[in-house]
């Protein structure tokens, strides 16, 4: 990233041979890639906001799809706006929940789930996943990797009904749902659902690594590990 950063940049061509310019432009490239991780990261943020909006008033509760849609104008994401409509009236989503922040204390772990709906009369839990175009004008494929949110998620105890009063009450959404991974492209939206028979082995390695991060915690918080040990004292003559 740093280098396709310095090759196309528009001060390149005044900065060779000028070794403080170059410096300059080399500087700046550095940090593409943190630069990179924070846009993308800003642009998930706003596509987010959108669906969330778009789920709120569905469910006639106070929204701002509006302002969410203006954003992504502002920063000319509205055609992530434009597939994700098409895809809500196409799979005819109806949604239950949206945003909905999950515990499970067996285990040790919180997370927020994007959506719960039904759709084709089946209960579904949904993660949403913005993504870039790849040179075939098809949306990224998901990392596999989505599973283990969305198992975690349907092996949830609770869920929050008033963050601001710190409110909760058994998770309800437990009936054999359907895990939906959907991956927002400005050129489309792809809809992929967890295979029931990978599951359990997504769900153990989540589960092991909630141990591992356990321990190191523990570990961690158990005080210094190695100690200075000095020689014996001399043997008695």
């Amino acid at each position: 990233m740093a280098a396709t950063a310095v090759v196309q940049d528009p001060r390149l061509g005044e900065a060779v041979g000028n070794p403080a310019k170059l410096k300059a432009l080399a500087r700046q490239a550095s940090n593409a890639a943190a630069d990179y991780r924070d846009g993308a990261a800003a642009r998930g943020d706003r596509v987010h906001q959108y669906c969330e909006q778009i789920a709120l008033r569905a469910m006639g509760k106070p929204h701002q799809a509006a302002e969410a849609r203006e954003a992504l104008a502002a920063n000319n994401e509205e055609p992530f706006a434009g597939r994700f409509d098409e895809w809500w009236d196409t799979y005819q989503v109806q949604p239950l929940a949206a945003e909905v922040t999950v515990w499970n204390s067996s285990v040790g772990y919180a997370g927020t789930l994007d959506l719960v709906a039904t759709i084709g009369g089946r209960l579904c839990l949904i993660d949403y996943k913005t993504r870039g175009t790849g040179r075939d004008g098809r949306v990224k494929p998901l990392d596999p990797k989505v599973i283990m949110q969305l198992a975690a998620g349907a092996k949830a105890e609770e869920m929050v009904v008033d963050p601001a009063a710190g409110t909760w009450e058994p998770w309800k959404y437990s009936q054999d749902p359907m895990l939906l991974g959907v991956a927002i492209g400005q050129t489309e939206v792809q809809t992929v659902m967890a295979n029931p028979e990978v599951l359990p082995a997504y769900w153990s390695k989540f589960w092991s690594l909630r141990q591992v991060w356990g321990a190191t915690q523990k570990v961690t918080d158990a005080g210094i590990a190695l100690r200075e040990v000095g020689p014996p004292p001399p043997l008695a003559p």
